[in-house]
């Protein structure tokens, strides 16, 4: 059985800063404890793609950190999601990300994201002339010891290349 339990974040100091998910639930034979702990690595990394805060990033992920669908040309461990979030505000510097929900289960955190901002910035060889960017992104995190240890991901990088202007849409 699963429920959505508001308000359970009492563990870390950052938490009053953190995102909020939209829409939480939480397998509720997970002791509590282990869910905030799951549910407070997920927000912490969640708003590094909000804020570009790298500390964020760097207290969410563990040092061994694994990313399972690493695309072409990124670094593997932390260095991965440091450089993908510098790449995406160099041409969307207001980017912010809100968790629109968020699953618990074991050791398995799910967060579902969108993603909005203006391409003001460069793409490679684009200049962005302000247009609108909305898309969303889909992350399972493996959360161990407080921390992200490995990451599944998935982006609708079809809209976001449609609304960058480098494919037609």
């Amino acid at each position: 059985m699963k429920f959505s339990i508001p308000g359970i974040y009492t563990l870390a100091a950052d938490t009053p800063l953190l995102l909020e998910p939209h829409s939480l639930i939480v397998d509720h034979s997970f002791p509590r404890e282990e869910a905030n702990t799951q549910v407070i690595a997920a927000r912490r990394h969640d708003t590094f793609w909000n804020t570009g805060d790298e500390t964020l990033a760097r207290a969410s992920l563990a040092p061994n950190f694994v990313d399972n669908t690493l695309p072409a040309g990124r670094p593997q461990g932390i260095a991965g999601p440091l450089a993908a979030s510098r790449l995406m505000r160099l041409a969307i510097p207001d980017l912010r990300c809100e968790i629109e929900q968020m699953i618990v289960a074991g050791d398995r955190v799910v967060t579902h994201l969108r993603l909005c901002g203006h391409f003001t910035g460069r793409f490679g060889q684009i200049q962005g002339q302000g247009q609108t960017i909305n898309f969303i992104a889909t992350d399972i995190y493996r959360v161990a010891d407080g921390r992200i240890a490995e990451n599944w991901h998935i982006e609708d990088n079809l809209t976001l290349q449609q609304e960058l202007g480098l494919i037609p849409k």
